[in-house]
């Protein structure tokens, strides 16, 4: 695996543990910053409080942060560009089809503001571990201070997004996607003749919908699994289906 993406890695969980040690202190967010039905929240995706999007509301697709990778016949893993420009491809398309579902009022960052955003994409991926680590696999794991409900935040670092696009709501969407190469696939088959298993490519991607006007995640969903293929256009709108699952209609 290549040294930027070792740096990354680090990063990002350094940012993890910062975000979980400050959320693991900070007071829950007063409901009354939401626009949402004051109804409780039936399922864990959800933020307590919130059920949908207010019809009114605008809507900001940030474009996904993806990256895949190779595994060699050693389990060495190798970031490939060629797949990931294919695709965030599939997934702009794929995005693009949905965009009736999305509702009326939508807009799309574009990657060159992405740009200028690059910090917020990366706070996100941080509080998206936390979230996962703590309040998905949850038992042992989970935070004192956050008991069952979605309780998470990225605070007042948003609100520059939402100078800039005046959208109420951005979802987020990250996938980091991994592919065992012909020469791994081979090794698998003969260690397993003796007994011996070896992992092949692994998928985990989260996908989260933030309101802008206090950071709040307000709906969550995580993807971990073994198969997957972002690489052709109709696994990538299958992968981009099952993450959005459930996700808060405008209403």
């Amino acid at each position: 695996m290549g040294e930027g993406f070792w740096t990354r890695k680090a990063a990002a969980a350094a940012g993890c543990v910062f975000v979980g040690l400050i959320l693991a202190g900070a007071p829950a967010q007063a409901q009354s910053t939401s626009a949402s039905a004051p109804v409780a929240a039936s399922s864990p995706n959800l933020a307590p409080g919130f059920s949908h999007r207010p019809a009114a509301s605008t809507l900001l697709v940030v474009p996904p942060d993806l990256e895949l990778f190779s595994i060699s016949a050693g389990g060495v893993t190798e970031p490939r560009a060629d797949w990931t420009s294919a695709a965030q491809r599939h997934f702009r398309e794929a995005l693009h089809a949905r965009r009736k579902a999305f509702g009326s009022r939508f807009k799309e960052l574009t990657a060159r503001e992405l740009d200028e955003f690059a910090e917020l994409s990366a706070l996100h991926g941080a509080v998206a571990d936390a979230v996962l680590l703590h309040h998905v696999m949850g038992g042992v794991r989970r935070l004192p201070t956050k008991p069952g409900g979605l309780e998470w935040s990225m605070g007042e670092a948003v609100a520059p997004l939402r100078e800039k696009t005046g959208a109420d709501y951005a979802l987020f969407i990250s996938i980091r996607d991994s592919y065992a190469s012909a020469e791994r696939k081979a090794a698998m088959v003969a260690m397993a003749l003796l007994g011996v298993g070896l992992t092949g490519g692994f998928q985990q991607g989260y996908a989260s919908l933030v309101d802008l006007r206090d950071g709040r995640l307000v709906w969550f969903n995580a993807l971990r699994r073994a198969t997957g293929d972002l690489r052709e256009p109709g696994s990538a709108e299958e992968t981009l289906d099952a993450l959005l699952q459930a996700f808060p209609a405008a209403r």
